[in-house]
């Protein structure tokens, strides 16, 4: 049996495993992870769950695009949940915040492409998105979590 789980929720989790207030806490600043020994090192070598990021990164994205899309008065908050982890995961290094960026933004407009009304097909697509996020979420927090 497969459970679901969804989509924000598992964000907010994965939010929090990697240390990171979640968005109804964004009044305060987020602040960035102190600069590693050698920055250049750091930023040769990914993490281990960067692959799965960047997908997160993606459908996150395309759940912004498509949650705007059909009047949702809390999309605004993912895109400032995946701002928030854009900042914490790549924190003083701009090439790995350029992939996590393009990856959100490939995500909204690949939507953006197909979609300019809210149809049941984007509801559709809007909801594997998410179980997919979910999946994702909880995948990335369940092996890489602390």
């Amino acid at each position: 049996m497969t459970f679901k789980i969804p989509l924000r929720p598992a964000l907010a989790g994965l939010l929090l495993v990697l240390g990171l207030p979640l968005s109804s806490a964004q009044a305060q600043p987020v602040t960035e992870r102190p600069p590693a020994a050698s920055a250049d090192a750091h930023a040769a070598k990914p993490a281990p769950y960067d692959a799965r990021l960047l997908r997160m990164a993606e459908i996150v994205g395309s759940v912004t695009y498509l949650r705007t899309l059909c009047a949702d008065a809390k999309a605004g908050e993912w895109r400032a949940d995946m701002q928030a982890l854009i900042d914490r995961e790549a924190g003083a290094e701009p090439d790995r915040k350029a992939r996590l960026t393009a990856a959100f933004n490939r995500g909204y407009r690949s939507f953006a492409s197909v979609y300019t009304s809210c149809t049941p097909s984007a509801v559709l697509a809007d909801q594997r998105y998410r179980d997919e996020g979910a999946t994702l979420a909880a995948e990335i927090v369940s092996r890489f979590g602390n």
